[in-house]
């Protein structure tokens, strides 16, 4: 008998558009109704206002322009990756990577397994403050030179990276598009219960570089051979030396962007075009070799980013059936009957099982916010605990879920293959949501203000 080969991920994902499409003649249609919540300028659900509507089943052909239709709602992202790359493959081009790179493991001589929870602790502390999660894409190049030359596998490169920052921003005490959002709908002030979170957070990260670290070890094999460059000259150590320079700044920029003046992808995208156009002209490539480092940079990341679509197009197709807020009513709704311990560890799995369908936390967030918080009320479920369960059942699930397009661009950009990394994230996803499990039967016990 032949073995089994896990899907292609375009092939996985067009599954899960099929299913989501399928769903639509077997559900019934119903929608909630809306209204805009001053508090975080988003509209948000009315508790008990579902209603069913007539079915809408999707058609083949809807299927089909969904695609299109989620690259086009996923726009902003995908250009993002476009340019990311292309910038990155500008910087890699005039050697400046592989020169910084050479210099950090000259320095970090006999420690460079301390590099690892290094990489975590930076990429975390991006997720706590940002969520950040498209944008780490833009890096692979430097993390992928990174780990040949420690000779991890670039699986590492990966959990180091885009892993560390989903945990990082799970379990952050400040993450202004996961907790930030859910303690305005749950009229909780903002930071409350931040001590709290910390220690769980370290908790978390603890967990995950651990489990980074031995993968890691246990599958270190030696560095290839063609990475061993000879060291470059003076005067190309000092090209190279600016080009670092410029992308030192761009990153702090970037972060000052990002967190001070509230950027959006365009502002990202176009930070990342002016970091290639300035590498590639200090690094010596000139216009033509610059536009041609760009050009390649679109050619290795299409793949990537075209996944980003794919993934929103199973939102596009469940949202065209109406069944979204099916779904949501479905779920919640069983969780009335439950004792509030029972409950509340229900919350957290509703959340888990929510995110396949919607694959936004900052979206999850308005939608089941508004229903959830009103019942932990009625059973006396403090409403910081149901902040919680949202918190780490949405956001831990990223982990995981094939419909978080980031992550599957993410394996693409790398090369890892879906179900190996199912196979090292898994039981460290299984550990964390242990640990939020009793983060919320503590908070249930502390009455978490």
């Amino acid at each position: 008998m032949k073995s089994f080969r896990f899907p292609h991920p375009l092939v996985l994902l067009t599954l899960f558009i099929i299913l989501a499409a399928a769903l639509s003649y077997v559900l019934p249609a119903g929608q909630f109704a809306r209204r805009l919540n001053a508090a975080t300028g988003r509209e948000v659900v009315v508790a008990g206002s579902y209603h069913r509507l007539p079915r809408t089943p999707v058609a083949p052909l809807q299927v089909a322009v969904a695609v299109p239709k989620g690259l086009a709602d996923a726009g902003a992202v995908v250009f993002l990756i476009f340019l990311a790359g292309g910038a990155f493959t500008v910087v890699d081009q005039t050697g400046a990577l592989r020169y910084g790179v050479d210099w950090l493991l000259r320095h970090a001589q006999g420690r460079e397994v301390a590099i690892i929870p290094l990489v975590s602790l930076l990429f975390a502390t991006m997720g706590a403050l940002e969520n950040m999660g498209e944008e780490v894409i833009a890096l692979v190049p430097v993390l992928l030179v990174l780990m040949r030359r420690l000779g991890y596998p670039v699986l590492t490169a990966v959990a180091a990276s885009l892993g560390a920052a989903i945990v990082g921003a799970a379990f952050s005490p400040i993450n202004p598009f996961q907790v930030g959002i859910a303690q305005k709908l749950a009229q909780l002030p903002l930071l409350s219960a931040a001590g709290y979170r910390l220690w769980f957070l370290a908790i978390a990260l603890l967990i995950w570089m651990a489990g980074t670290m031995r993968h890691a070890i246990r599958h270190r094999a030696a560095p290839a051979a063609d990475t061993q460059d000879a060291a470059p000259g003076a005067a190309g150590a000092g090209r190279h030396g600016l080009v670092l320079l410029l992308l030192l700044g761009a990153f702090s920029f970037f972060a000052y962007g990002v967190v001070r003046l509230e950027w959006d992808f365009e502002q990202m995208s176009a930070l990342f075009l002016v970091l290639g156009v300035g590498a590639g002209l200090v690094g010596g490539l000139g216009p033509t070799g610059t536009a041609e480092g760009f050009v390649a940079g679109f050619r290795d990341i299409a793949f990537s980013a075209i996944l980003i679509g794919f993934a929103r197009a199973i939102f596009v197709v469940l949202e065209q059936g109406h069944i979204v807020d099916t779904i949501v009513q479905g779920l919640a709704t069983p969780l009335a009957h439950l004792p509030v311990a029972a409950a509340a560890l229900g919350m957290l799995g509703v959340h888990a099982a929510l995110h396949l369908p919607v694959p936004s936390v900052s979206g999850q967030a308005v939608l089941t916010m508004p229903l959830l918080v009103p019942l932990s009320d009625l059973i006396g479920l403090p409403r910081q605990v149901t902040v919680l369960a949202y918190q780490y059942g949405a956001g831990m699930t990223d982990l995981l879920t094939p419909t978080n397009g980031a992550l599957m661009a993410m394996l693409a950009a790398c090369g890892v293959r879906y179900d190996q990394w199912l196979r090292f994230a898994a039981p460290l996803y299984g550990l964390l949501l242990a640990l939020g499990a009793a983060s919320v039967l503590l908070g249930i016990w502390l009455r978490l203000p």
